[in-house]
């Protein structure tokens, strides 16, 4: 791995990948929807553009023998076609580009919730099928995103891989704990069901660190190409006992009041059916979606990429949770 493109590299994610490539003396560009002047001081070529427009995805593609595409549409509100054209679409466009440039390797970033099927998940692997139907559009338009990414192993060369970290989070992280910190700040976040659900979640470096182990496992031939596979810390933890964590760190009191799942999954229909029928871009303050991932058990093992690319976290929970602190605190007093 001497020249690698990351898709998304000004992102949270990706911008860990980037920085941990630097490290490792790889030449890096990356592709986004704007430029990062900061990254560029670090020597990164940046170039701005779409997904959806195949002949720059090309460009950006040619002259590189690693791909890592983390780059997506995230949330679970909006058009079907925005998630489908950039998410899926999108991704065929890198793989063709793939091809056609002769790229070598292909690390798409996933996500646990392209087999997600409403039940709960306790200690599941990769051995579950993707679902028949998806309650958000998010979902689903990665989900035949990574079947297409897979499907293209071999293609020509190239070799595909897809990572499936769940509940990323860390410093610097521009979606998942904001969001979290400023419904808990203006008294608006409530514990749906019983509170006794475990998930799995991803710290940011960790997340990193294995996309680039998978990167080389690839390149080393080990038997990992054309897989998903889960990556997250090696045990579940309680989701609001981790929450009411993060929200201490931040200097704000835990969560104490709840709503019962059934309140919050009729809730959560009921918002949906109103936000389109008001032709609403806002997203819900609660979705079907939603309710059922804050209420049921999710987590996943890490067998296979322990087994297949020798993936094991770098740094613990406990020490990604004091990193993230001065962020916490900083997302506590409304800024940004």
């Amino acid at each position: 791995m001497q020249h690698a493109l990351v898709t998304g590299g000004g992102g949270f994610l990706g911008r860990y990948i980037v920085e941990q490539l630097l490290a490792a003396g790889v030449t890096v560009r990356i592709y986004s929807r704007r430029r990062f002047p900061d990254l560029e001081a670090l020597g990164v070529t940046s170039l701005v553009g779409d997904l959806r427009d195949a002949p720059a995805v090309a460009d950006a593609c040619r002259g590189v023998d690693t791909v890592f595409h983390a780059a997506a549409v995230p949330g679970i509100w909006g058009p079907w076609s925005l998630y489908y054209e950039t998410n899926t679409l999108g991704t065929e466009n890198i793989i063709k580009a793939c091809i056609a440039g002769g790229v070598a390797r292909l690390i798409y970033t996933s996500s646990p919730s392209v087999i997600y099927d409403g039940q709960p998940h306790e200690g599941a692997d990769e051995s579950l099928p993707y679902p028949a139907h998806y309650s958000a559009h998010y979902p689903r338009s990665k989900a035949l995103a990574e079947q297409a990414v897979l499907a293209a192993n071999n293609s020509t060369g190239l070799k595909t891989i897809a990572l499936r970290p769940h509940l990323i989070w860390g410093p610097r992280d521009n979606h998942l704990l904001p969001r979290l910190v400023e419904r808990a700040r203006l008294g608006k976040l409530r514990r749906v069901g019983d509170g006794t659900n475990l998930i799995s979640m991803s710290y940011v470096e960790n997340t990193a660190h294995a996309h680039l182990l998978a990167a080389r496992a690839l390149a080393e031939g080990k038997p990992c190409a054309g897989k998903p596979y889960f990556i997250n810390e090696p045990g579940p933890v309680n989701l609001w006992a981790w929450v009411n964590d993060l929200l201490a760190a931040a200097g704000l009191p835990p969560v104490k009041r709840r709503v019962p799942t059934a309140v919050a999954w009729t809730a959560g229909a009921i918002l949906e059916t109103a936000a389109k029928l008001m032709r609403s871009s806002q997203e819900p303050i609660m979705t079907r979606f939603l309710a059922s991932q804050l209420s049921s058990s999710h987590w996943y093992r890490i067998d296979a990429a322990r087994r297949d690319f020798g993936y094991e976290p770098l740094v613990s929970a406990e020490e990604g949770l004091r990193r993230t602190t001065p962020d916490l605190k900083r997302w506590a007093g409304g800024q940004q």
